[in-house]
């Protein structure tokens, strides 16, 4: 992954020469521009929030999210490889150019999404965006519902916890629903640079006391795909965290591709390495791709 591949133990995914290759993943996030180290692997945009066509990222987010996930390296020689090198994506732009998302979007392009996976042969959805609870947003609201209701098309959906930690209780939606697989930070008690974030990883549990996050994973100080020039940047919070698991789920999946997304939460938890933190902090443990793998 973007200097912290190692970080997460993708030696194995080496040795068995697995870059995700054949698994979709939908990046529900900004857009994406055509990044050379995304090659001839992505699908064509749909845009939710300016109805345009073609591929572009007005903020910078999803490109960043998607290089994580499956960027190659081609523009740095190989040394910010993705997760997932050979995965395709495709990208929901659902966040505008300051990063912000409406819930009638979210619930429009869910709602495609659930049409239309099967096209795209998707496995996998990627989320790192997050919302305060409240009441149009909270565990029994319509954008729940329809996350809900896409997980129960058999795809695995991976979302970010947020970065409104370290107090108890600061899950962010949808990152709140007992379904899905919520990823936090496991690196953010340090500072790195200048105005670094640190100890911002949202921690759990719901306010149905569900335990949340399922995993913890990199995402402090992370190198990936810019939107400008085919370069690179560098972002940090669960955001990023949430990429690294869903790249490592791609790997999986090439790997194992019969595995449901039951199964695959449930191999999350047995292979995830225990830090010896309390549970809201990193609910099942680490992620280590290595273990995951095996």
């Amino acid at each position: 992954m973007y200097r912290v591949r190692q970080t997460v133990n993708c030696v194995a995914a080496e040795k068995w020469r697995l870059t995700g290759r054949g698994v979709g993943v939908a990046v529900l996030d900004s857009g994406i521009v055509t990044h050379r180290d995304f090659d001839d692997r992505l699908y064509p945009m749909r845009d939710f929030v300016n109805g345009r066509t073609g591929w572009y990222d007005d903020h910078s987010h999803g490109t960043h999210v998607a290089g994580i996930i499956g960027g190659s390296g081609r523009m740095s020689y190989g040394r910010l490889c993705g997760i997932a090198p050979g995965c395709r994506i495709l990208p929901i732009k659902v966040l505008d150019h300051k990063g912000n998302g409406k819930i009638p979007i979210m619930l429009n392009a869910l709602e495609w999404l659930r049409e239309h996976y099967k096209e795209y042969e998707i496995r996998l959805v990627n989320i790192s965006l997050g919302a305060v609870p409240e009441e149009d947003s909270g565990e029994g609201s319509e954008l729940i519902k329809s996350v809900e209701a896409t997980w129960a098309c058999g795809l695995t959906i991976v979302t970010a916890a947020g970065n409104e930690g370290p107090e108890e209780g600061t899950i962010t939606t949808p990152g709140i629903s007992r379904k899905v697989i919520t990823v936090g930070t496991c690196d953010d008690d340090r500072r790195i640079g200048k105005g670094t974030m640190v100890n911002y990883s949202g921690r759990g549990p719901t306010e149905s006391c569900i335990l949340k996050p399922e995993i913890i994973a990199p995402g402090q100080m992370i190198s990936s795909c810019s939107n400008r020039n085919d370069g690179y940047t560098i972002k940090s919070g669960t955001s990023m965290s949430a990429a690294v698991v869903t790249g490592a789920l791609a790997l999986l999946l090439e790997k194992e591709p019969k595995l449901t997304n039951k199964e695959v939460k449930m191999r999350l938890y047995q292979r995830a390495v225990d830090l010896g933190w309390p549970a809201r902090r990193q609910g099942w443990g680490r992620l280590d791709v290595g273990r995951l793998l095996r």
